[in-house]
């Protein structure tokens, strides 16, 4: 069985991919694993911005370039089953074989605050890590039957330490 393993290291980045990388290096280390896709290249627009998607058979990475030109965040999607064992880890944590809680009691071990802890989409600002715990109707994955909220992971974004700054500004403007 081969093995996988990917660290994310925020603020710098995760495995292969560094932030601020230009988009030439981008593609290039997307490239380097496997077939990747880029969508809307060069555009920096509020809402529309350059992704570089790698789809491989057991996992996907996007990579957002905000400004079109430099890597802004990656976003994983949880491993699939199959012949390669594929692990994230954050700090020695595998952050989608180990249940959501215990990943951000971890996050709050090491000092930070986590935003909307309990809901779908928990974020940890200052490490600037963004989960996903919304199933979308996918039955594969265990869940609260109180609260359809996932009981692990199935995705996560890294980014800057600021990165979240923007965003929980923005949620707390519009009262949600």
């Amino acid at each position: 069985m081969t093995a996988v393993h990917i660290e994310l290291d925020p603020p710098t980045g995760i495995t292969g991919f560094r932030f601020g990388m230009s988009a030439e290096e981008v593609k290039q280390a997307a490239a380097a694993l496997g077939e990747a896709t880029v969508s809307n290249e060069g555009v920096a627009k509020k809402w529309t911005h350059m992704e570089v998607d790698v789809i491989l058979p057991q996992y996907e990475i996007t990579c957002h370039l905000d400004d079109g030109r430099t890597l802004a965040s990656v976003e994983i999607f949880r491993p699939r089953p199959g012949p390669e064992e594929v692990v994230v880890t954050w700090r020695g944590i595998d952050v989608f074989a180990t249940r959501a809680d215990e990943v951000l009691d971890r996050a709050e071990e090491a000092g930070y605050r986590i935003h909307d802890r309990d809901g779908f989409f928990p974020v940890v600002p200052g490490l600037s890590l963004g989960f996903s715990r919304d199933p979308a109707g996918d039955d594969e994955f265990p869940m609260d039957e109180g609260t359809g909220v996932a009981d692990y992971f199935l995705r996560v974004l890294a980014a800057p330490t600021t990165y979240y700054d923007a965003v929980l500004a923005e949620i707390e403007r519009m009262g949600l």
